[in-house]
């Protein structure tokens, strides 16, 4: 399995981080936005730095510039730290949520070793999220599959020389548009979806249906670009084009035989809406879940 980014979120605020010689390392910049709530947590963490190096301390030598994906959804090199030191950073900041930050952050690590070590623990998280949302086990079931397939996906991407988000998801709407025979923004509005509303993730509101012909679009469009060795975006465009097209040729089939349309209306707003207190193991879900969809190397500042 390859670790995926992802962006966490603590109190509110999202912390990028990545996973890199066998740990996950976390953005610097937004650790001490977090814990200052400065206007510039770049500036701090400059001003900072200074003084630590002025200092002796070792704490900076231990910072990892690692690319990470800004505002602008552009990867850029950031100063990146492990768990452990980390913590040694906190120590230099005064702030009183440095010590419930300390507890999120061990918890966070932890959970995702073991997720690593054991897959089927992230499948059993994303069970147990949709599970307190209110939706039906066998929908659960197709959706969590649907990530595993998309995850698979988007690593092949990213192997391939796929790095902007703009880009996957250009590739992820060729692959929608040749499935459903709809780009993804009207596929929202036929479902009552706000297209322009980067909380309403579309797959949270497909039918068993539409989450299956997802799948096969996904999972085709990963053989096809494996098996021709895909490079760049062009080459990765065209097998999205031809993975799509499988899926569509099977759901107009399917459409041909019962006399009705695959692409429906049915949504769970009355689910989604809902405001449910998660634990804590979970409570951070809903931006993994987001991230899952769009790019598995930090890709979950783009909606679809």
């Amino acid at each position: 399995m390859t670790p995926d980014n992802a962006l966490v979120v603590f109190q509110g605020k999202k912390i990028r981080r990545t996973w890199h010689n066998e740990e996950w390392y976390f953005s610097v910049v937004d650790v001490c936005e977090v814990l200052t709530d400065s206007v510039d947590a770049g500036a701090y963490w400059r001003k900072l730095k200074q003084r630590l190096t002025e200092e002796g301390s070792e704490v900076v030598t231990f910072c990892h510039g690692l690319k990470l994906t800004a505002a602008d959804g552009k990867k850029y090199k950031t100063d990146c730290s492990n768990t452990e030191n980390i913590f040694r950073i906190i120590q230099s900041i005064p702030s009183k949520k440095a010590e419930p930050f300390k507890r999120w952050l061990a918890k966070v690590g932890y959970e995702r070793i073991r997720e690593i070590e054991n897959p089927e623990l992230a499948q059993e998280r994303a069970k147990e999220y949709y599970k307190l949302k209110g939706y039906p086990k066998d929908w659960i079931d197709k959706r969590v599959r649907g990530i595993a397939v998309r995850q698979e996906l988007t690593d092949e991407w990213d192997q391939r020389g796929i790095e902007e988000q703009k880009d996957y998801a250009i590739l992820t709407n060729e692959i929608s548009k040749a499935t459903f025979g709809v780009p993804i923004k009207r596929h929202k509005q036929i479902k009552g979806l706000d297209p322009e509303f980067k909380n309403q993730n579309l797959r949270d509101h497909m039918t068993d249906l539409e989450l299956i012909f997802t799948m096969l679009g996904e999972a085709s469009t990963t053989e096809i670009a494996r098996t021709g060795d895909a490079q760049g975006f062009l080459e990765n465009r065209d097998a999205a084009r031809k993975g799509g097209k499988i899926a569509g040729g099977a759901r107009q089939k399917l459409e041909k035989e019962t006399g009705r349309p695959v692409v429906s209306s049915d949504n769970y707003l009355e689910i989604t809406g809902k405001v449910i207190s998660l634990r804590s193991n979970i409570s951070s879900y809903d931006s993994e879940i987001e991230k899952l969809e769009n790019n598995s190397k930090s890709k979950d500042q783009k909606k679809n």
